[in-house]
């Protein structure tokens, strides 16, 4: 069953390999090497600052935009796409796999 962008996030720590450009180039998930095979899509959102109670030093930078990359990915030249979102938290350096919306998906 495929996942939809309403269902709770997977969040599953993943590592993502950048270009020098900084755009994604691979993912490594569920022990696998996942190429990134069309062009990405990047946007942020602003994360909920107010419920937490995280304090942050002056100057340490942006504590609030929350970057995401939604990347069509493949194993191999031959297999089916299928369409990650990733999501890094601007307090983090860990990826999160926040979902996988293709047919070929396992619902969480």
């Amino acid at each position: 069953m495929a996942r939809t962008a309403s269902d709770n996030p997977l969040d599953l720590p993943v590592q993502v390999r950048f270009t020098a450009a900084g755009t994604p180039l691979a993912v490594r998930y569920d022990g696998r090497i996942w190429a990134v095979a069309a062009e990405p899509v990047r946007w942020f959102t602003r994360a909920d600052w107010w419920s937490t109670a995280t304090r942050a030093p002056v100057g340490c930078g942006n504590l609030v935009s929350v970057e995401h990359w939604q990347v069509q990915v493949r194993l191999t030249s031959t297999s089916e796409l299928r369409t990650f979102e990733l999501r890094r938290d601007p307090l983090s350096e860990q990826w999160l796999l926040a979902a996988i919306t293709d047919a070929g998906a396992v619902a969480a």
